[in-house]
């Protein structure tokens, strides 16, 4: 790979890049809305129907939010929603009013809610549905980003940039000694943050799957805290900035989480930036005043006079601007007084954090993110540490001509390339049985993988109420479904695929498993289709409550103690689609701990020459069962 030849080139590129990107998501939802049923954009992930209001409720700045749930299941279906998603809202009892739109500020498994961009003037009755629409705020915030890393030119993070788009040199790091917070840090992990605390400019911290990388750059935070430095920590995801948010608070740092959380952790809600509202020196005015707004919402959904309505929006806009007043000057004091302030990389571009500066900005997951996404919080900092994995899944690209064009490439990625003595590796792994782990180790790693003590064995035997069966003695199984009638199937669009026989094997090897006593809620099904997801949670989901089946995107930066694999592709052309992708086999084969099943046809996938590789070690290192034998 090359460096990046100049700035303006970069900023030039990337924002064409980004043109394509948006224009091929408003093409694909345009093509797919006038294609396809309902039924099947859901099934697609693009839709969400069946839905019912179930909560109406105002968070900061007196914006109205609403929760929706299934009217007819206890969880949504499998979908691809997640928050900053902009959403359209639609009611099937009553489709002559305006559809109002939203942003997804939350996703449970059991209900979804939505922060309206304007008032809700009437009641959502009956059965709804969501329709992800594009996103223009995403967009926005990226070109903007881009248009000021090219124009500032005192911004504090000026140095980094200049280091990264060549225009001067970069300081290698020297390790500094000093005394950790966590005294259970392997010996790669108080490197790293050694390394990372003597950089002048930048560092990164390379953290495989089971590394404890989190864990690493809380430690990094804390001596940074320790040292004055006030911090900024951002992140692709908001689950990512929970997970970090969850370890800064445990080690008593004072945290401030901007944004809406996509899953508010119970250790993390005290830290919102909401919850510290709520207990400042201000709350009884403001929450006087949302009381108020709360009674002319309702007076509003309630009248159909509408000379009384425009009296009322008007009054809405005053009390919603009473409160933007005071929340701002109690928002102001909060941030300035935090030691960290944590965002996602997108959120760092909130207006309240527009004149503050950072000693320290530290990107986690670094190599999911698009790189114009990353300036965004690095222009506000003096130095920077990144930490991540660029041989796990990369940023999702919907245009093909973007990704060809570079906007799957990372500043992670880059910067480890252009700079591999400003990167250190997280050695030790505390999550898999080593024949689990060897196959990424020596594919990914360069064999440099070692599993810590406590897990190098570990089986799901030995968990309690399991008992010794062939299944949970075995860590690594292959189901070979070469020879077998398990065809893939795909629909008319030729958009996505599932594999009924498969699904029917992993049934079938759920079924042993939970018989044997592992929990529904230790085992994980994974499988790389939005399709094949539908069809296993329509088998699986009533007959054994708390077991997750999802994409392996979704299953990213997460672990069960068994999970079982479903590849789905098997054709007599050798085609495996985006199986070939390395990195979401590392991803999908590292989720487990204890067991890992793996179902595919041999004959197909072994037409790859990667894919062949985990054949043969399948084969070779685990147990390889022909799917007749689990008929």
């Amino acid at each position: 790979m090359s460096r990046t030849p100049d700035l303006a080139a970069f900023v030039r590129r990337t924002l064409e890049l980004l043109d394509l990107e948006r224009e091929a998501e408003i093409a694909e939802a345009t093509l797919l809305q006038q294609r396809l049923t309902p039924e099947q954009l859901q099934q697609r992930g693009r839709c969400i129907l069946n839905l019912e209001m179930t909560d109406v409720f105002f968070g900061l700045g007196g914006r109205a939010y609403v929760e929706m749930s299934p009217t007819n299941a206890s969880q949504l279906p499998s979908h691809r929603m997640q928050t900053g998603d902009v959403v359209l809202i639609r009611s099937s009892s009553d489709d002559e009013n305006e559809e109002p739109t939203g942003v997804i500020s939350k996703v449970k498994r059991e209900a979804i809610t939505i922060a309206l961009d304007e008032d809700l003037e009437r009641e959502l009755r009956g059965k709804l549905r969501l329709d992800k629409v594009a996103n223009d705020v995403t967009y926005k915030r990226l070109r903007d980003g881009l248009h000021l890393l090219e124009r500032t030119e005192d911004a504090p993070g000026k140095m980094i940039r200049a280091i990264a788009f060549g225009d001067r040199p970069g300081h290698v790091p020297e390790a500094v000694d000093y005394e950790p917070f966590d005294k259970n840090l392997d010996p790669s992990q108080r490197e790293a943050v050694g390394f990372a605390l003597g950089a002048k400019e930048f560092s990164l911290i390379h953290g495989p799957p089971g590394t404890g990388k989190t864990t690493t750059v809380a430690e990094l935070i804390h001596q940074a805290v320790r040292g004055r430095d006030k911090v900024l920590a951002s992140a692709a995801s908001n689950i990512a900035v929970d997970n970090l948010a969850e370890k800064l608070v445990a080690r008593g740092l004072k945290v401030v989480r901007l944004g809406h959380p996509a899953r508010l952790l119970p250790a993390v809600v005290d830290s919102s930036l909401d919850a510290q509202v709520e207990r400042s020196d201000g709350r009884r005015l403001i929450r006087e005043l949302r009381k108020d707004l709360d009674t002319v919402q309702k007076r509003l959904l309630r009248t159909r006079s509408y000379h009384e309505r425009k009296d009322l929006k008007t009054e809405l806009r005053y009390l919603r601007r009473g409160i933007r007043e005071t929340e701002n000057g109690i928002v102001r004091s909060i941030i300035a007084s935090a030691e960290v302030v944590l965002a996602t990389n997108i959120g760092a571009a909130d207006s309240k954090l527009r004149d503050v500066e950072f000693d320290l900005v530290v990107l986690d997951e670094a190599a999911q993110a698009i790189e114009a996404s990353c300036w965004i919080p690095l222009l506000r900092g003096r130095r920077a540490v990144f930490a991540g994995d660029h041989r796990q899944l990369p940023p999702t690209i919907r245009s093909r001509e973007a990704a060809r064009g570079g906007l799957d490439v990372t500043l992670f990625e880059r910067l480890a390339d252009e700079f591999p003595d400003h990167c250190r590796l997280l050695e030790t792994q505390y999550r898999m049985h080593e024949s689990i782990m060897n196959w990424s180790s020596e594919a990914m790693y360069n064999g440099r993988l070692i599993a810590h003590d406590s897990v190098r064995r570990h089986l799901l035997s030995e968990l309690g109420g399991v008992e010794e069966t062939e299944e949970t003695t075995t860590p690594v199984l292959f189901i070979d479904t070469a020879g077998f009638d398990a065809p893939e199937q795909t629909d008319a669009e030729n958009i996505s695929r599932w594999n009924d026989g498969e699904a029917a094997l992993v049934v079938e090897h759920v079924s042993r498993l939970v018989t044997a006593g592992v929990g529904t809620k230790q085992i994980g099904v994974i499988t790389p289709y939005n399709a094949q997801v539908n069809v296993l949670r329509k088998r699986l989901s009533e007959a054994y409550p708390g077991l997750e089946v999802d994409t392996v995107d979704g299953f990213q930066g997460r672990e069960k103690e068994a999970i079982v694999l479903s590849l789905v592709r098997s054709n007599d052309r050798g085609e495996v689609g985006f199986l070939a992708e390395e990195r979401r086999l590392n991803v999908a084969i590292t989720r487990a701990r204890r067991h890992v099943a793996v179902i595919g046809d041999s004959a197909t996938i072994s037409s790859n020459a990667f894919l062949a590789s985990l054949v043969e070690y399948l084969q070779t290192h685990g147990v390889h069962k022909s799917a007749w034998e689990l008929k």
